[in-house]
């Protein structure tokens, strides 16, 4: 593999050790992490409400729609990363992600019109009218949410660029802080249910935004002048889409293993206890998909690929970790029954399923490195293959878990971690084919 980028060898980073590594990771970490974070934080308001964990798994489920309608948003950050790296990239990179936040958000609200959420939450993924109507009435007031998760990108693209990871993060834990506060002031002003769960989820993403912005601005001042030739619209366009049906595969999966879990035993007991589980597991793997951002920001990637593989593993396994800690007898009962208001007797469910999802942090930071080496090398059609069989192994394991009669919250638990697996082996696999014929 060459590097796609001219970069001088002279003006590259010095090679990236551990330490070095760790530094840069942990602000992204807990960024990442964080952001998914006030995801759980929220679960008290909706549990709280008319239809207890029913309305998490209604909110649960409307957020999976809302992320896969949004996965262009994340295709955008690598994407970024390869073309704003000049004033004149940026510019066009910023236009691009404001009109793809408009054309999600505007599709979200095609599929709120009563009809055709009937025909998404009720026929195709085959929820219970007890979890359909709060995934409906959530997807419907996330409209605002969808906008304000596009707008932050560009700002936050541009500190990556420039490494100040620490900075970055510093807008998300505000973020964090604000969603911890307002979600027990909710609680005890009985302002209860789905709805305001996402109202308690909106109003920090948009603090975070503004204040993103005010911290991008002397990165933004400081970018140099582009030296070659304006990279054109369709071109960044042209290399995100790729990334970004890679994406909508990843999220496709989950809406598929959804519908599966759906139809297993019990799914009024199972699906909420997946997702209360999933809550824990989600962030810390979200963070471990920063394993990206590294390899990008190290170039030449390729050069540095076993320092970045060994950083994920050691990275993956302990983030894998965290969430066990919430098994542990004593808080598993605190932070799942207290908190989350689950049935005791589903206790043993949560811990097989957390037990489980340990596995997905180390197989989603080893995915996400062989993302980064497939986006450096400019090979954003490796990624989609790679998304493509997360897909289709995924959805096997799930469907062939079903015909076994396996509980639908270990269905959904073990096809995550073995469909990123079989990703990652996938990218490098292609990409070492393409350096062996030079291609």
């Amino acid at each position: 593999m060459s590097a796609p980028n001219s970069h001088a060898e002279a003006d590259a980073p010095p090679p990236p050790d551990m330490r070095r590594l760790t530094r840069f990771f942990l602000p992204l970490a807990v960024q990442a992490a964080s952001q998914s974070l006030c995801y759980p934080l929220v679960a008290m308001v909706a549990t709280r409400g008319p239809g207890g964990p029913l309305d998490l798994a209604g909110l649960a489920q409307s957020n999976t729609v809302l992320f896969f309608l949004g996965m262009f948003a994340i295709s955008l950050v690598p994407t970024g990363m390869v073309f704003a790296r000049t004033r004149e990239g940026y510019r066009q990179f910023y236009r691009m992600s404001i009109a793809a936040g408009i054309c999600a958000t505007l599709a979200q609200g095609l599929l709120c019109l009563p009809g055709v959420s009937h025909l998404l939450f009720g026929r195709l993924i085959g929820l219970p009218p007890s979890i359909e109507s709060p995934a409906q009435i959530s997807l419907l007031a996330s409209i605002p949410l969808q906008l304000l998760f596009f707008s932050r990108i560009p700002y936050f693209v541009v500190m990556y660029i420039g490494q100040a990871t620490g900075i970055a993060s510093l807008a998300t834990i505000g973020r964090v802080v604000l969603t911890a506060l307002l979600s027990p002031i909710f609680c005890l002003a009985d302002w209860v249910g789905p709805i305001w769960a996402v109202v308690a989820l909106t109003l920090p993403v948009g603090l975070e935004a503004v204040v993103s912005w005010a911290f991008a601005r002397p990165f933004l001042k400081n970018q140099p002048a582009a030296q070659g030739d304006l990279p054109r619209l369709r071109d960044i366009l042209g290399f995100s889409m790729p990334l970004t049906v890679g994406g909508y595969f990843l999220s496709l999966a989950t809406v598929i293993l959804a519908a599966i879990m759906a139809r297993a035993p019990e799914p009024e007991r199972m699906i909420p206890v997946y997702y209360l589980a999933l809550g824990l597991a989600s962030p810390v793997a979200f963070g471990a998909t920063r394993l990206q951002t590294i390899v990008l920001a190290f170039p030449p990637a390729d050069r540095y690929r076993r320092q970045t593989l060994r950083f994920a593993v050691a990275a993956g396994s302990v983030l894998g970790l965290l969430p066990l800690f919430f098994i542990l007898p004593g808080l598993d009962r605190l932070y799942y029954v207290g908190l989350q208001n689950l049935n005791p007797a589903d206790l043993h469910w949560v811990r097989q399923t957390a037990i489980v999802l340990a596995l997905l942090p180390l197989a989603v930071a080893l995915r996400a490195q062989s993302e980064g080496l497939a986006t450096w090398s400019k090979k954003p059609l490796f990624v989609l293959f790679g998304h493509a069989v997360f897909l289709i192994t995924a959805s096997a394991m799930g469907a062939a878990a079903l015909g076994l009669g396996v509980s639908g919250c270990l269905i959904g638990a073990a096809g995550l971690p073995v469909g990123s697996l079989a990703s990652s082996a996938t990218m490098r696999l292609a990409l070492k084919k393409s350096a062996v014929r030079g291609i």
